[in-house]
């Protein structure tokens, strides 16, 4: 009969016991693929009634036990499942965090298939300022973050504050300084290679190098006269001193009427100007003079090639030649060019028909189609005035003042 009654009174506990174990969430991890948490979990108790006593004992003071490490090092994050919010971090304080002592390891551990593509795990609001990292802790250079998926801003780290974090131990490579040893390069920049039968390669500029450019090589009929008209530009040496001839003069009949040609030194001040240094000697039916020659020339902005020069010659004489040219391109290959000439005198030179002052103006406009960039045709117009006593000379000996020609010719280079 005992143990009828002792039967009837265990299963009465355990009906009693269903309610509390339905209420209480369960909590099985032993599922998750890779994760060993080592530590015990309390089995839950029964809810009994019993009859409070009269007197109850008094209940001794122990010195509570220690909660066991929890090693997380072997855990496998790679199949939780993070993608509705499951784990929100957004608030976690870590600022406490002891990793001094190398208590938490995470340097197992594979987030290679964490799925943080919508936004589950936000670690905006994260405290990281006092976390201590000075000792090497928190060892992460084994982690797998290959396959983690961020494409629509699911690691949202703007607002952390990382102000106090202690990075005393990271040290970088002292970077490089100072300057190259001698033998950095070798003198033929071939660095011991042999290049076969290719020239080694070298350094451009340092060599000589020379053009010769004819800006003008043209033709006119004027007064039934046919004349004709050059003007060449053409020089060698390196890219920091050039020997330079320009020469420009008119024909008539095949006779030289005038010409002037000088020889200059030219030597670059800035990326696109020269000056240039020496002589100018005019020749023709008048009589000639030689001249000093001072000038500076070279591409001003909006594309204007500009160029001003200053002749000192005998008997105190002096003169001021400027020049500009554009080249306005209507298409890669058709180009019009307009060029304006002026010179100005210091004092009157009858046996060369040149009086003092602004002495004349001479303006032009070509056309030309460039077959190739160093042969392009042309036809254009130039006109030319004389001003001044320069033009009461010209009077006097029964010349024109004025005159204007159509052109046709030739601009090549080599």
């Amino acid at each position: 009969m005992k143990k009828i009654m002792k039967n009837i009174l265990t299963l009465s506990v355990l009906v009693l016991s269903l309610p509390v174990f339905a209420a209480e969430p369960s909590m099985d991890m032993s599922s998750m693929s890779g994760m060993d948490m080592k530590m015990d979990m309390p089995k839950a108790k029964s809810k009994v009634a019993v009859k409070p006593k009269a007197h109850p004992r008094p209940v001794s003071k122990k010195t509570p036990k220690k909660t066991p490490s929890r090693d997380m090092s072997k855990m496998d994050h790679g199949s939780m499942d993070m993608g509705k919010g499951s784990m929100d971090m957004s608030k976690m304080d870590h600022g406490s965090m002891d990793m001094s002592k190398g208590s938490m390891d995470m340097s197992k551990m594979d987030h290679g298939s964490m799925d943080m593509s919508k936004g589950s795990m936000d670690m905006s609001k994260m405290d990281h300022g006092s976390m201590d990292m000075g000792k090497g802790s928190m060892d992460m250079s084994k982690m797998d973050h290959g396959s983690m998926d961020m494409g629509k801003g699911s690691m949202d780290m703007s607002k952390m504050d990382h102000g106090s974090m202690d990075m005393g131990g990271m040290q970088m490579g002292k970077m490089q300084g100072g300057s190259a040893p001698a033998d950095a390069r070798s003198p033929d920049y071939s660095q011991g290679r042999d290049f076969g039968p290719i020239a080694p390669p070298a350094m451009m500029g340092n060599g000589i190098m020379m053009s010769v450019m004819f800006n003008q090589l043209e033709v006119a009929h004027s007064q039934g006269k046919t004349e004709g008209g050059y003007d060449i530009d053409a020089w060698v040496g390196s890219d920091w001193n050039r020997l330079a001839l320009k020469a420009e003069g008119n024909t008539s009949n095949s006779k030289l009427e005038e010409a002037r040609t000088e020889l200059l030194w030219r030597k670059p001040v800035d990326i696109f100007w020269n000056t240039e240094l020496g002589v100018r000697q005019d020749s023709g039916k008048v009589k000639g003079r030689t001249w000093l020659a001072l000038g500076l020339n070279g591409i001003s902005p909006y594309w204007l090639d500009l160029g001003g020069t200053v002749y000192v010659s005998d008997e105190n004489r002096a003169a001021l030649r400027l020049v500009a040219t554009y080249d306005w391109r209507i298409t890669q290959r058709l180009i019009l060019q307009p060029t304006i000439e002026t010179n100005i005198y210091s004092k009157d030179d009858p046996e060369r028909d040149v009086g003092k002052g602004f002495s004349d103006l001479q303006a032009g406009l070509r056309l030309r189609y460039d077959i190739t960039r160093q042969f392009a045709p042309y036809v254009g117009v130039e006109t030319v005035h004389q001003y001044g006593k320069t033009a009461e000379l010209l009077r006097a000996n029964n010349e024109p003042t004025s005159k204007t020609v159509a052109v046709a010719g030739v601009r090549l280079w080599f």
